[in-house]
């Protein structure tokens, strides 16, 4: 089988990073209604939106993932985590690093920063928070906060196995991309619905963390897209 054909844009935006910290919430929007649905398509029909928020929980449960832009000499990348293959929920899964808010977390930045030094070894010197994506419901019950930061150069990975079975970089441009997504029909409990995955080599992004990537495609895609 060939191998796939990787799409970049030929270079992104020389100030992207000021756009971005431009374009990315100040604070935290747990608004319902603002919510994005795990993997899904910014804009749902009323109808749908209507539906998929009768099947939710009457409790969410909050959780926060930092989405780490790693500032390389040559390019900016993404840092993913692969989920543990015994992990109850999501097992191989693409990922960011985080998880549910604990008692102790001050807001949903400090509870990425902690799930990050936990995850991956990387300590909150490396880091700096500079905005919000908005809030992603999944199915499983969870609203989870995307906390986008820059992270420098210069810090080992130490994985936690017990949660991370492998950390990858993946470029920036490749995620802003539009042509490198592609649109999925999958059947939730009798409904058709349409989720974003980003294939990636041999690597296929999907769920949630393929829709937190679309959304900051979106800040961006005007200057960005291929």
């Amino acid at each position: 089988m060939a191998s796939p054909v990787l799409r970049y844009p030929h270079e992104l935006p020389a100030d992207w990073c000021a756009q971005l910290r431009r374009r990315l919430l100040a604070q935290p929007d747990h608004r319902l209604d603002h919510c994005h649905y795990g993997g899904m398509p910014t804009e749902l029909p009323p109808r749908l939106r209507e539906q998929l928020r009768a099947d939710l929980p009457a409790l969410l449960q909050p959780a926060a993932v930092l989405v780490p832009i790693v500032q390389r000499p040559h390019a900016p990348t993404l840092l993913l985590t692969v989920r543990a293959s015994h992990l109850r929920r999501h097992p191989g899964q693409i990922s960011f690093p985080g998880g549910q808010l604990e008692a102790g977390d001050a807001d949903p930045a400090a509870g990425a920063l902690r799930e990050t030094a936990e995850e991956l070894g990387i300590g909150a010197q490396f880091i700096e928070p500079i905005g919000f994506l908005s809030d992603h419901v999944v199915r499983t019950g969870y609203r989870v906060t995307p906390v986008v930061a820059l992270l420098q150069p210069g810090f080992a990975l130490a994985l936690d196995g017990t949660e991370v079975a492998e950390a990858f970089e993946l470029p920036l441009s490749f995620a802003l991309a539009t042509a490198n997504y592609r649109a999925r029909r999958r059947s939730l409990r009798e409904r058709e619905l349409q989720v974003w995955e980003l294939p990636y080599g041999e690597r296929l992004i999907w769920g949630a963390t393929a829709g937190m990537l679309a959304h900051l495609r979106e800040l961006l895609h005007d200057e960005s897209a291929a």
